[in-house]
């Protein structure tokens, strides 16, 4: 019973980490598709986790199985858990990686995997990737059902992330969640948040950006100037038509960005 099985980790590419991985997944079923959605994920950052997987796994097939490892508390009393969320099966540690996937569906049961005959032996205290994580999802896509790996728990971790507020006035203030690779910064604003810029006059502030238009695609923008648009994930992004904005604006993941109407 093959499945796809995701893997989306801190890891980089410059080590051995993903391909020993990868590794003890074909060892155990040589026929599993593995596709890697990403191995930059900020070192030991949990919400650019949480982003990553929430904006990427609902578009794969229905029992897809994703690998999320980010894990700063590896080797220590923090739970590995496999989470079946609406359609599709996640193996992650228990610290909230998976919380923007909770916030998505209505359907989840998480379980404490504690069957460590499924594990590589010796489990390293260091590297649950290839020794807990990644042998789960291997004995999953050959058809070991979800109850086999351990008990269900209802004391999960999760976090929630940061929400728009109101600020004085006809202000809405918000931050940056993340800076993609093209340099646009990715805010924690839905245009629900921010429906006053939909067709009236609006400044959003940033770093030390001042953003007045609202534009339907990169194109649009002239060069080197920053414009509002509605990502491909749903959040207000700051960007400049082929350069960086997060350059441009001097701003970074976490920095204010105040929305004034009128």
């Amino acid at each position: 019973m093959a499945r796809f099985i995701t893997l989306t980790t801190d890891f980089g590419v410059s080590d051995y980490y993903v391909g020993a991985m990868k590794g003890v997944i074909y060892n155990i079923n040589p026929s599993a598709t593995v596709v890697d959605i990403s191995h930059s994920v900020q070192s030991y950052d949990l919400l650019d986790g949480a982003l990553t997987i929430a904006q990427a796994y609902s578009y794969w097939p229905k029992d897809t199985i994703h690998v999320v490892v980010v894990d700063p508390g590896v080797g220590t009393s923090r739970r590995p858990i496999l989470v079946s969320a609406g359609t599709h099966f996640f193996v992650a540690p228990d610290n909230g990686v998976l919380s923007l996937v909770y916030d998505r569906e209505e359907r989840i049961t998480a379980r404490h995997i504690t069957s460590s005959h499924y594990f590589v032996q010796p489990v390293s205290q260091t590297f649950h990737g290839r020794d807990v994580f990644a042998p789960v999802a291997a004995w999953m896509s050959k058809g070991v059902e979800p109850i086999k790996f351990g008990e269900a728990v209802d004391d999960y971790l999760r976090f929630a992330a940061p929400r728009a507020k109101a600020g004085e006035g006809n202000e809405v203030r918000g931050i940056v969640l993340k800076v993609d690779k093209f340099g646009s910064l990715i805010t924690n604003l839905m245009p629900a948040d921010v429906g006053g810029i939909f067709g009236g006059e609006f400044q959003i502030k940033v770093g030390n950006a001042t953003v007045t238009k609202l534009l339907s695609n990169y194109a649009e923008g002239a060069k080197g100037e920053a414009f509002a648009i509605i990502g491909s994930g749903g959040f207000i992004e700051i960007s400049v038509n082929r350069g960086s904005a997060a350059q441009a604006a001097q701003a970074n993941k976490g920095s204010e960005v105040v929305v004034k109407f009128g």
